[in-house]
């Protein structure tokens, strides 16, 4: 084993031989009055860089030591430039190619001027690079961009009424060879050209299973990070490290692509590197945060530290849901030498959600399953506009010179004319906008739904025929009613926050009481999750669902009205707030009126509905404590008749997340039923799911919950509100449903359907309604007693047909459940 002394000689002699020496080194400590030593490098003052500043401004900050936390105590986070009007640094390039721009940001207040408030954009003649940005903690920007120009210009543009600032900026050439002409596409695959055309921002650098990497150690001064913070499920991962067998090869990745201690170290598949783990199946998934609407670059880095001879380690390589490199065979591609560096490139379809995941698992071509990656690099596109940020156009270059100014004078021609065109045809939208908003402001016009008859909700803004606002139809509802109802969004009427944004209390004019959902723009929940939304709750009516009253969309908004539900989440009541605990008998109604809810999803339609992110947050309450299902951003329609399963992205809420859903990212029912089941040892531990504060082996309740269940003492854990409160047939019964549906196989788990009859039973049994044999007590299994959902022959002759329609089954809740069970449970009625 080589000691740390001899690898730092190694890595150390590696870098100076390996090193890059670039044609243009800008690094500059802007506000700083003396140069800057940060590693091995110098950042040179402000004074010496002002030959490149186009403003006379002299505004020139600094903090207090005492100011800069712990976390960033580098010294070019100490001073700042700040700007008041639009201004640029202007850099002469010596050799055109690729460059890195990097911008150093950090808040402070100086004097009048509170860098906290800063709302700008930074541009260059080609590009936008940050648009109304306004960073309130430590930011490090990195971009790479192929400049073709004799110069280059880094552009300040500050929002009317505020300024823009800049700690440190970098502006250093890359090598030619680091972001080849193309990459290869999944979706649909093929070839993306042109890569030397785009520009880059970097969204993430990772080291895989190995220590953050700093700049001082590559040679292009990069920083890495660890995997850890991006690993969904780290148990499925493990760390390997062999830094000193790594090798270059001509032609292949060199130490400029990534250094050894990148392709030294590696995450790879949880299992026996003996290869015995014959039957593992399963993903490492790291999940990354990105901006929808764009393109992603994906750098792979891969060096086979694991395998013990060439071409016996196969595996695939997924991105969100698409198989990005079906059976890849690493030897392969470097003539079947161990440990030898290489790297491959793709590029993303837009992205549709804020979430990007990257995952391996094993190939069934492979001699033993595992898969490993040892570096990644996630790099944002430019969109067709020429921005990396989300905005329309470049703010002006405040440039000088002949070609400049020409080209200013056609511009400022062309941009005449059109601007007296674009004043009639805004005049003309103007006017149209003013009576479509005059018209939404006398009407809720409603969705269309199935194709039916539109109608009015009465109001205020209603002319027409006078509804409940409980009725059926879900509605678009102006702007100004939702800042009626909520009095202007008041703060002080806030009942919850969720990934979508604030829910409000509110009250329409009619006097009914609503829970509105106000969409944050800055969100990782965006518009799909708005349109299912109402897709779905349009759809479905259902006693034990959230009725959705309407939506507005108006001025960009992402609004839901939902009725309101009373007593809150299910959540509140069992922890975390001080509303009195409920007893036995309450939490098992409302485990049974959520059943009854999903159950309708999953059979109530030809196609079933998944809801994907059952909790007992999303689980609401009454005023009469009637469980609904809520929040159905995440649902998604369920298989087809021929069809097992449907292969999508994994979505969900940690602790209660389907482990085969998230393994081979295939979602069925069972799916929900596996959440329903953490919801169930939740209902009865009234305990977090996932606590970090306690004992390891308590962390994840479920699996802390399903111990004590399999040993037969599930008494030892419930929750002490209920102790010495619950029949032992109704815990036995109750644990029994919950291990069920935490199978760890979904063909093993109950239907939701069975759920909901042995929560019954459950309930009867602490009624002490049913009367069963007592040899048999301890016999009855989930799916024993439980008829098929359209079998009525077992139901008391005495119920009416009102109560039971023989097309569905969609709402037992009219029926008097100890009717039923004691036919079924009578030896006669079976």
């Amino acid at each position: 084993m080589m000691n740390s002394w001899s690898l730092f000689i190694l890595v150390l002699g590696f870098l100076c031989v390996s090193g890059f020496n670039p044609s243009d080194n800008y690094l500059i400590d802007c506000g700083s009055t003396k140069d800057t030593n940060v590693g091995n490098r110098v950042f040179v003052s402000d004074k010496s860089a002002s030959k490149f500043l186009s403003t006379a401004q002299n505004i020139l900050a600094d903090t207090p030591s005492n100011s800069i936390t712990k976390a960033n105590d580098s010294p070019l986070y100490q001073t700042a430039r700040i700007f008041t009007s639009t201004s640029s640094y202007k850099f002469p390039i010596t050799k055109t190619g690729r460059h890195w721009i990097r911008l150093y940001f950090y808040p402070f207040e100086y004097k009048t001027y509170d860098l906290s408030s800063a709302t700008f954009s930074v541009s260059t003649q080609q590009i936008v690079l940050l648009g109304n940005f306004s960073p309130k903690y430590v930011s490090f920007k990195e971009f790479s961009l192929n400049v073709t120009t004799s110069d280059l210009e880094i552009i300040f543009s500050p929002l009317a009424d505020s300024i823009a600032y800049i700690n440190a900026l970098e502006i250093v050439s890359v090598p030619d060879s680091l972001i080849t002409d193309d990459a290869s596409t999944f979706d649909p695959p093929g070839v993306f050209n042109d890569m030397y055309a785009q520009a880059l921002e970097t969204v993430a650098r990772v080291n895989m299973g190995g220590p953050a990497v700093s700049f001082e150690n590559d040679t292009l001064w990069r920083s890495w990070v660890p995997d850890k913070s991006y690993l969904i499920q780290p148990d499925f991962a493990k760390s390997l490290s062999k830094i000193g067998s790594v090798k270059y090869t001509p032609g292949g990745a060199t130490s400029d692509i990534a250094p050894p201690t990148v392709y030294g170290t590696c995450t790879k598949m949880n299992v026996d590197a003996s290869g015995n783990d014959a039957i593992a199946n399963f993903n490492v998934t790291w999940a990354f945060n990105v901006d929808r609407g764009f393109q992603y670059f994906i750098r792979l880095h891969l060096c086979d530290i694991v395998s013990t001879a060439a071409n016996q380690l196969l595996f695939n390589v997924y991105v969100d849901s698409s198989n990005a490199a079906s059976d890849f065979d690493l030897s392969s591609k470097v003539q079947g030498r161990l440990a030898t560096a290489y790297y491959m490139d793709f590029v993303t379809p837009p992205a549709n959600s804020n979430n990007l995941s990257i995952s391996i698992g094993p190939s069934s071509k492979s001699a033993y399953p595992d898969a490993f990656l040892n570096g990644l690099e996630l790099l944002k596109l430019n969109n067709t506009r020429g921005s990396l940020a989300d905005m329309a156009s470049v703010p002006p270059s405040t440039s000088s010179g002949s070609k400049n100014n020409i080209g200013v004078i056609i511009g400022v021609s062309v941009g005449v004319t059109l601007a007296l065109l674009m004043v009639g045809v805004l005049f003309c939208m103007h006017r149209r906008r003013k009576q479509e908003q005059l018209r939404l402001s006398k009407m809720w016009i409603p969705l269309s739904i199935g194709g039916g008859t539109s109608h009015t909700m009465g109001s205020k803004y209603s002319n027409g025929t006078t509804m409940s606002a409980a009725s059926n139809l879900s509605y678009r509802i102006p702007f100004a009613a939702m800042k009626e109802a909520t009095k202007n969004f008041d703060e002080s009427l806030v009942i919850g926050i969720g990934g979508f944004g604030k829910v409000f209390k509110g009250v329409l004019y009619d006097g009914t009481k609503v829970a509105v959902k106000r969409g944050n723009p800055s969100s990782q929940q965006g518009l799909r999750e708005f349109q299912t939304e109402i897709e779905m709750l349009s759809q479905f009516r259902h006693r034990h669902l959230v009725s959705l009253i309407g939506y507005c969309d108006e001025k960009n908004e992402m609004i839901l009205v939902y009725e309101y539900m009373e007593n809150g989440t299910l959540k509140s009541h069992l922890y975390g707030s001080d509303m009195p605990s409920m007893s036995w008998k309450q939490r098992l109604e409302i485990c049974i009126g959520a059943a009854r809810g999903l159950h309708y999803l999953h059979t109530g339609y030809a196609q079933a509905v998944i809801h994907r992110d059952v909790k007992s947050a999303n689980i609401l309450l009454d005023e009469n404590l009637m469980a609904k299902v809520a929040d159905f951003g995440l649902s998604k329609a369920g298989p087809e008749l021929d069809q097992t399963h449907v292969s999508t992205a994994v979505k969900g809420s940690f602790g209660y997340l389907d482990p085969e859903y998230f393994r081979r990212q295939q979602l069925t029912e069972k799916s929900d039923v596996y959440s329903f089941g953490v919801v169930l040892f939740e209902v009865l531990c009234a305990r977090h799911v996932i606590d970090p504060s306690l004992p390891r082996e308590m962390v994840n309740l479920a699996e802390w919950a399903m111990k004590w269940q399999k040993k037969g003492q599930l008494e030892q854990i419930i929750d002490r509100n209920l102790a010495g409160k619950i029949r032992p047939d109704s815990l036995r019964k109750f644990g029994e449903t919950a291990e069920k549906c935490l199978a760890d196989y979904g063909v093993d788990r109950p239907s939701m359907g069975d759920v909901l009859w042995n929560l019954e039973y459950a309930l009867q049994f602490q009624e002490a309604v049913i009367q069963v044999d007592p040899e048999e007590k301890s016999t009855i299994l989930i799916g024993e007693l439980s008829p098929q959902v359209n079998d009525f022959s077992r139901i008391d002759a005495n119920a009416s047909a009102e109560q039971f329609e023989a097309s569905n089954l969609e709402d037992l809740s009219g029926v008097s459940m100890s009717k039923v069970f004691s036919q079924l449970v009578k030896s006669e009625g079976r």
